[in-house]
């Protein structure tokens, strides 16, 4: 008897289709996950998640690793000719908030992040598998074939493309990627080793004709990445990266010996590329993250984009691939994510000038590409037709989720929203006694496929729910959500916790319809 298909197969083992393959297998997905590589690559590139994202690893049950790893973005030093112009730290002001509990993205190793994911996926028996090259793709009507360079072919039903820039399954597929490379906007880069530099500070050596940028790698005695404007030759034309040449820039600008570093590795020549993609998907085939959109580095939206991409896709494959779901749902992907990867480009482009314009005077630096813009928590689909009309005075259908810290009304323990929506369920809130009702049809209609809670403590006192009732007691879930105390509502929150619907407590048919037309059940 042959083999039944793999249900998705995820090609590239980056922290996007990582995420993929974790949120996937979380739910019971058979998945597989191919890389090209020989080896796992011991690449720094990307230098953390932002504040959205750590909500998203905190929902996979990472974050506590991928905090414990890194640490918090240090103070940025300014130096000009050598000197020191300037200290900045853009987050100093920054605190967590009852509805936001990350304040400020997180530095780490690509690496390292890579490892903690692994790691999780492993939990569910899943391992990625390297030496295994895509060249050919071919669909069925219920199935792809990927054709592996060794002769090898993996037969799914679903397959994704998290292959980076250069992605082989976008060139297979034949999606355009439009867009521009501003061969003017070079950069070298490289990890480093280093002595001497400070390393609780990033540091950052702007003159007139360049300038080097060195901050310190968490978990490492001496690494550091290392970015600089190149060198030019007789000819005009940027030096590749070496060492040399990253000892010639260091001295230069920081006025230090060259010497100071040591050990360059994973070297790279960095252009602005700003591109994207018309279309996330191609009958059974996706596309994620750099696969679907590459952008100026500026504000560190990259690797984020890639890793909210494969939040919003997980849940829709799982639920479409085991039958809860029409497969209309897959075309949501797109819908909501490729105004994202458009909006992105568009914030990294504006940040980039301005740190381009900010860096020509004395005690400019980095800290020009930070705006709220950058953490991610602004992002929402209210256009999506998964967005239904309604709202509140401070959501809409479509918005992220909030936290809130609330207590368990049944031992008075602490417990916040988002404890409440970790896992691969809908979550529905009923605001006020009068969702009771609502509460009880949900969870008896849908069972682990959805959680009911009252966020005031009078359903739970009367019966209770299927995971308990909150307590509400200082209003900061009212509050986040923009309910009045006086106020019954509805609350239904997506598996990626994006809020799918808000409606009043009485229209107790308004969350049966939304499940069904729209995410739980084929209509």
């Amino acid at each position: 008897m042959p083999k039944p298909p793999t249900t998705v197969l995820i090609v590239g083992s980056g922290p996007t289709g990582l995420t993929l393959a974790v949120d996937l297998a979380r739910r019971d997905i058979d998945v597989r996950i191919i890389d090209k590589s020989p080896q796992f690559p011991r690449s720094s590139r990307a230098k953390g998640p932002n504040p959205r994202s750590l909500e998203v690893l905190e929902d996979l049950g990472v974050v506590e690793q991928v905090l414990a790893a890194g640490s918090a973005p240090l103070p940025m030093r300014k130096y000009r000719g050598g000197e020191v112009i300037a200290d900045a730290d853009p987050f100093a002001a920054a605190r967590p908030m009852p509805d936001a509990p990350y304040d400020r993205p997180w530095l780490i190793a690509q690496w390292r992040l890579e490892e903690i994911l692994r790691a999780r996926l492993a939990e569910y028996g899943v391992r990625v598998e390297l030496g295994a090259e895509l060249v050919g793709l071919a669909q069925g009507d219920d199935s792809v074939t990927a054709s592996l360079a060794d002769g090898r072919e993996i037969e799914a039903r679903y397959a994704v493309g998290c292959d980076g820039g250069h992605s082989a399954v976008r060139k297979l597929l034949g999606v355009p990627f439009e867009g521009k490379t501003d061969e003017e906007q070079s950069m070298v880069c490289g990890d480093v080793e280093a002595e001497g530099p400070d390393r609780g500070i990033w540091h950052q050596w702007f003159d007139e004709d360049g300038g080097v940028m060195l901050c310190p790698i968490p978990g490492t005695r001496s690494g550091w990445w290392f970015q600089a404007a190149p060198e030019t030759d007789a000819a005009g034309r940027p030096v590749p990266p070496s060492l040399e040449s990253f000892q010639r820039l260091f001295a230069k600008h920081s006025g230090l010996p060259g010497g100071h570093l040591s050990q360059a590795t994973l070297l790279s020549a960095y252009r602005v590329n700003e591109r994207m993609v018309d279309r996330y998907r191609v009958g059974r085939v996706f596309l994620a993250g750099d696969a679907a959109h590459v952008h100026a580095i500026a504000g560190g939206l990259g690797m984020n984009t890639g890793i909210q991409d494969a939040y919003n896709l997980g849940w829709k494959l799982a639920r479409v691939a085991t039958g809860r779901a029409a497969p209309e749902l897959l075309d949501t992907y797109e819908e909501e994510r490729l105004p994202i990867a458009a909006r992105t480009l568009d914030i990294t482009a504006e940040r980039l000038r301005a740190t381009l314009e900010a860096i020509k005077e004395p005690g400019g630096g980095l800290d020009s590409a930070i705006t709220p813009q950058t953490y991610g928590l602004g992002d929402g689909y209210r256009w999506s037709s998964l967005a239904p009309a309604g709202g509140t005075a401070r959501l809409c259908a479509g918005d992220r989720a909030p936290d809130a810290p609330c207590r368990d009304a049944a031992t008075g323990a602490p417990r916040r929203l988002f404890e409440t929506f970790a896992g691969p369920h809908f979550t529905l809130l009923g605001f006020g006694a009068g969702t009771a009702r609502a509460l009880r049809e949900a969870a008896a209609a849908h069972g682990d496929e959805l959680r009911a809670h009252t966020v005031d403590g009078a359903y739970g006192s009367a019966g209770g729910t299927a995971h308990g009732a909150l307590s509400d007691d200082d209003g900061r879930a009212r509050s986040a959500y923009g309910i009045a105390p006086d106020e019954d509502v509805l609350v239904l929150i997506r598996p990626d916790n994006h809020v799918g619907l808000i409606a009043p407590a009485g229209d107790h048919r308004a969350v049966a319809e939304y499940l069904k037309g729209a995410a739980l059940e084929r209509a």
